[in-house]
């Protein structure tokens, strides 16, 4: 079964990160941080690779709105909520634009190198850690 899902996976045009994600490398990221600076860091590093525009901010509902155009045209929310202090979520939703109906795993290449970066300058908590309640 495992084999069809990487199919689908490959051939999907949508991603996101959940907190009970079958795949684990999709699972939602929790970060020791405040919003506030979890989203500044989301900015930060969008804001560095290219092919990427931020299209919207929304402090209050902790969403950043972003275009892709390179290496495929995508567009991308990205998701910052508080759970505690000190403790916040981060989760992506990536949707391919593409004439094809396959974007060739773009969604989950884009959703994994971000959350690489995003964890090499905050400090990871944990992920998909509220899954269980």
């Amino acid at each position: 079964m495992s084999m069809i899902r990487n199919v689908q996976d490959f051939f999907s045009t949508h991603q996101e990160t959940s907190e009970n994600h079958r795949d684990p490398q999709l699972r939602s990221h929790y970060y020791k941080t405040t919003p506030k600076k979890a989203l500044a860091a989301v900015q930060d590093i969008i804001t560095q690779i290219p092919g990427y525009t931020i299209t919207s901010v929304s402090e209050d509902r902790g969403e950043v709105s972003v275009n892709i155009t390179k290496p495929q045209k995508a567009f991308m929310v990205i998701t910052v909520i508080s759970i505690r202090p000190f403790e916040t979520a981060v989760d992506f939703s990536v949707t391919s634009d593409r004439l094809l109906p396959a974007s060739f795993g773009l969604s989950k290449k884009v959703i994994i190198s971000l959350y690489k970066r995003l964890d090499s300058t905050n400090e990871l908590i944990g992920t998909g850690m509220h899954s269980n309640k």
